[in-house]
């Protein structure tokens, strides 16, 4: 008798290891942009980050009773602390990164269950840990070292980093500023347009919105581009996540330019496009269905242009992929795809 196998007949070669990877080649240019416009800072906390995620990953395996290697050399841990430091000031102290990573590894992560049974995203978790707790540390940001006019040097950076010291004669407000979102909400809760607020703000004098902001963005974006071209992510949640910016951006800019950023400022500003890519499409917090991911995107887009707009704080992104983490699993339930040849016409069924 003939033995019938399913489908699938190939498991292809994918694991989590080499989809943390590639996730990590992907954002890889907006590592060197960043640094190319603001410093080694971000390779400073990349260090704190990677030490404490391994160290906190190790030791709740440990207690857990769980194998460590096999886990640690998953590089899901890695992948969380990166995506935390992209979001921190890059000059923020070394404790911000650690308590952030801490938070994210023990907290969001292993109380769950650990990898594949958290229920929200362990980065967006740690960095909104951080941002709620030490809002003051948090909205002091570096400045693109070219409105800078003495910028510091490595050491000057990694000194700053570790003991909040400064070299004599350098005073903290001449190396940082608002963000171009913060600049433009600020400006907005003190009855100014958004020309004016254009025209005198540091940060969107001579070019330095569109030399760091745009360009570090455009690197995530050709980053996640080249995610959708070899298959580690789906489509449908970075596009309904842009869809949802687009449409919502162009109808208030048409409504009152003068009051709502048009759409560009809100593609290329802040964290969008880290978000449509490495951060909303993470498998295990957000939706599964197909349906289901697009609805996500969607959610998640709509609550990232509500908040940076009407909100409390300028770049929204932790909060919505937090609010979209529980909405995931009844997003699901309610998108599942029917089962072929069900319910097309009673007179296929049989008792």
């Amino acid at each position: 008798m003939n033995q019938i196998h399913s489908s699938p007949y190939n498991w292809g070669q994918q694991n989590v290891r080499k989809v943390m990877l590639q996730v990590q080649m992907a954002a890889t240019p907006a590592l060197f942009v960043h640094a190319y416009f603001f410093g080694i800072g971000i390779f400073v906390h990349i260090a704190i980050a990677l030490s404490v995620a391994f160290a906190a990953e190790a030791a709740m395996l440990y207690l857990r009773q769980k194998p460590i290697k096999p886990y640690l050399l998953d590089w899901s841990v890695v992948l969380t602390a990166i995506d935390i430091v992209f979001c921190l000031p890059p000059t923020s102290p070394w404790w911000i990164t650690a308590s952030a990573v801490l938070f994210a590894v023990i907290l969001a992560k292993h109380i769950f269950g650990g990898l594949g049974y958290n229920i929200f995203n362990p980065a967006m978790a740690g960095y909104a840990f951080v941002l709620i707790s030490f809002p003051a540390v948090m909205t002091v940001w570096h400045l693109p070292n070219a409105l800078v006019a003495n910028p510091l040097d490595a050491w000057q950076t990694i000194d700053y980093i570790f003991t909040n010291t400064l070299p004599n004669g350098v005073a903290l407000d001449a190396l940082t500023g608002a963000t171009p979102l913060e600049a433009a909400r600020t400006g907005l809760l003190n009855d100014q347009t958004l020309s004016a607020i254009f025209s005198h703000e540091l940060i969107f004098q001579s070019g330095q919105l569109a030399n760091s902001s745009f360009w570090l963005n455009m690197s995530f974006l050709l980053g996640g581009l080249w995610l959708l071209v070899k298959g580690i992510i789906r489509w449908q949640m970075p596009v309904g996540f842009l869809l949802a910016m687009v449409i919502l951006a162009s109808a208030f800019h048409a409504y009152d330019p003068e009051r709502y950023a048009g759409v560009l400022f809100h593609l290329f500003s802040g964290a969008t496009m880290l978000a449509a890519f490495f951060i909303i499409t993470d498998p295990v917090t957000g939706s599964t269905t197909p349906t289901g991911r697009l609805y996500f995107g969607l959610g998640a887009g709509v609550l990232v242009y509500v908040i940076r707009t009407w909100g409390g704080y300028a770049d929204a992104v932790a909060f919505a992929v937090l609010l979209m983490n529980m909405l995931a699993p009844w997003i699901d339930s309610m998108t599942v795809p029917r089962v072929y040849g069900h319910g097309q016409t009673k007179g296929n069924h049989h008792e």
